[in-house]
């Protein structure tokens, strides 16, 4: 039980490093799992242009360029 609560605080620390909203972080794990756009948009219930402005803001504010940076920085943050 402690170490689950001390696991979901350093997960959101790392996620204010960034400043990822809770929806960004539900899309990364999306895009993790190998979604496509489509895919997210469907899942989410949200348009696909709207998970194209998520993707974009999150590599901008994660610094990543492409899918395999961002997972990384995903893993190496403990987002996912």
């Amino acid at each position: 039980m402690l170490d689950e609560l001390q696991r979901s605080s350093n997960r959101k620390k790392q996620k204010e490093e960034a400043h990822l909203t809770d929806r960004e972080v539900e899309i990364i794990r999306l895009i993790e799992k190998e979604y496509n756009n489509k895919q997210i948009a469907e899942t989410l219930f949200i348009s696909e242009r709207t998970v194209e402005t998520h993707r974009k803001n999150i590599f901008r504010k994660t610094n990543t360029n492409s899918v395999i940076g961002l997972v990384k920085y995903a893993y190496e943050h403990k987002l996912i």
